[in-house]
């Protein structure tokens, strides 16, 4: 299982379904179906964090703040710089566990020693992007909440990134890749990290186990000559790595070749010698 080493995000500790997580100078508590176990809470700051999300019995949630949080913080990465705040449905604006990835695509980039032109789908707040156009890439961010799309280019004013080459778009992805289609574009690199299930903007239906497998088959077409790498990322147990890793054999390797890796992304915890699996990454490099 692969991992990134961050200093502004902690993974205090984890019981009882919960995380007690530090996010720069702010400590906050989420619920987290896979803590099982129930160990004793130990760290002083299970009592004294800022905010604490409840889930709702009726589904979805809200949060609970112990202290006043300011509207929105920032933490880094390494030279990337981003706005965290607290969010329906217990999110922040970041997945920590991403870095790994954002780390592997710079390094692929930067590996290259050359010009990369990088696809970036169900974008979010940028972290990939950013990633990927401080290693030199130009970058085609899209995603379908103008919201995201937005957060996404404060964080890369913050991180000095104002005038890299990024294209942002806020668009359903798959109608944006079937236009990128018929106008010839074509791209060297293509990340996609798509939810199990979402929708579009304007009510486009996405359901990662119906939609992936025709979905690839549409990138395919939109890349180069001469790719360097395609990413999934997901969160969904509908769909192990592994079948992920299958469908880039079919549809990409037999192609291009290149050699298709997957594997786990987790946080460690501070206070246990273990690491929470977070989502699962296959990538084929070419």
């Amino acid at each position: 299982m692969r991992f990134a080493k961050w200093e502004d995000y902690e993974l205090i500790d984890v019981s009882s379904g919960q995380r007690l997580e530090r996010w720069g100078n702010q400590v906050l508590v989420r619920p987290d179906p896979q803590i099982i176990w129930d160990t004793p809470k130990t760290d002083p700051r299970w009592t004294k964090f800022s905010a604490i999300y409840h889930r709702s019995s009726t589904g979805g949630g809200s949060w609970e703040y112990i202290k006043k949080l300011p509207e929105s913080w920032q933490i880094n990465y390494k030279n990337l710089k981003f706005n965290v705040k607290t969010m329906n449905f217990k999110h922040t604006g970041v997945f920590p566990e991403q870095a790994v990835n954002w780390d592997l695509f710079k390094n692929i980039i930067k590996e290259s020693k050359r010009k990369i032109k990088v696809l970036n789908l169900f974008a979010y707040t940028g972290g990939a992007t950013l990633a990927c156009a401080s290693a030199g890439a130009e970058v085609c961010h899209v995603d379908a909440s103008k919201g995201m799309v937005s957060w996404a280019r404060e964080n890369a004013m913050i991180s000095g990134l104002s005038n890299a080459p990024i294209r942002w778009i806020v668009d359903d992805c798959e109608k944006f890749v079937l236009r990128e289609i018929r106008r010839g574009h074509k791209y060297d690199a293509i990340i996609m990290d798509p939810p199990s299930y979402g929708r579009g903007p304007n009510g486009e239906i996405w359901k990662l186990e119906d939609k992936l497998s025709n979905f690839l088959i549409l990138c395919n077409e939109i890349l180069s000559k001469n790719p360097l790498f395609l990413a999934i990322n997901s969160y969904s147990t509908g769909i192990s790595p592994s079948v992920m890793s299958c469908m880039l054999s079919i549809y990409i390797k037999s192609k291009y070749g290149g050699v298709v890796e997957c594997d786990e992304i987790g946080i460690p915890v501070s206070e246990k010698n273990i690491v929470i699996p977070s989502g699962n990454t296959s990538l084929i490099k070419i």
